[in-house]
């Protein structure tokens, strides 16, 4: 594996990252060893360019997920796409940019997506719950706890949780506090005290300069510490039909590596990456939590 040391202008302070093809085998086995995971997929990954839902690949991801299942992992899924979706069943031409359209387009696009998942979840005969949350439910102990004991229950009885944000009611999180669901995701993974976080997105990692412009940008495979010389790599925006980019990623990052929760950033273009992360092949890049108890 390649080191490659980044210098952090601001401190003056030197960070290494790790660059190549193979991951440390500790991770490896520390990965395989997550019993509770959280993935997160993002809109850019449920749907086309248009809005409209790429039923094949959501489908496989309901057939990966089923399996990892199938393999005594508690599993929640944190689901993006409802505004999109919502917004190509009305006919709008883009995302609504308003709050009343957003809430329009979300109630539409929820009932759309629950419907589906419903649908390719139970064609492997496995229950699906929708829960839909707001901000103020990770403020307050009481709806903190009510939220909490529900997706235990829900794992005893052997059910996947799929996890958005309540757009309709909640304005705050139209308004990017935890809409882009990078942030939910790292709050329900904190909330269920899981080992490992997973963001299925449209980038296939975290690169070492904009792959975007720079043809000799490197995929970073492991980030052992999140300081400031990581901040300065992530930028940019989302998507027009998404709302996170990679700066909201590693935020989540930070949030659930402070608790003891790994985090990795794959491609969510195909699901089966999924099965890739649990084999120890290298994929994406891994966050590592100092506190995580291996």
């Amino acid at each position: 594996m390649k080191i490659v040391f980044i210098s952090d202008n601001i401190n003056n302070n030197i960070k290494i990252i790790f660059i190549g093809e193979i991951l440390n085998m500790d991770y490896i086995q520390r990965i395989k060893n997550s019993k509770r995971i959280v993935v997160k997929i993002g809109t850019t990954s449920l749907t086309y360019s248009n809005g409209k839902l790429n039923l094949k690949r959501i489908e496989k991801l309901a057939r990966v997920l089923v399996d990892l299942a199938n393999q005594q992992k508690e599993i929640i899924l944190v689901s993006s796409g409802a505004i999109a979706v919502g917004a190509a069943r009305l006919g709008l031409s883009e995302r609504p940019r308003d709050i009343k359209g957003k809430q329009a387009s979300s109630a539409v696009g929820q009932a759309v997506l629950m419907q589906i998942y419903e649908k390719f979840f139970m064609e492997y005969n496995q229950k699906v719950a929708q829960i839909l949350l707001t901000k103020d439910v990770f403020d307050y102990d009481k709806k903190r706890n009510n939220a909490k004991n529900t997706l235990f229950k829900l794992w005893e009885l052997d059910v996947i949780p799929i996890v958005n944000a309540n757009d309709t009611i909640a304005t705050d999180e139209l308004n990017m506090e935890i809409s882009d669901n990078d942030t939910l995701s790292a709050y329900v993974a904190v909330l269920s005290k899981s080992d490992l976080l997973i963001i299925l997105s449209d980038i296939d990692g975290m690169y070492d300069k904009d792959p975007n412009v720079n043809k000799d940008a490197n995929i970073i495979r492991v980030v052992e510490k999140i300081d400031d010389s990581i901040y300065s790599i992530a930028g940019g925006a989302g998507s027009s039909l998404g709302t996170g980019g990679m700066i909201t990623k590693v935020k989540a990052a930070k949030t659930v590596n402070d608790k003891g929760i790994d985090l990795i950033i794959a491609s969510g273009e195909e699901p089966s990456i999924l099965h890739d992360i649990f084999e120890g092949k290298s994929v994406g890049t891994l966050f590592l939590s100092e506190k995580r108890k291996v």
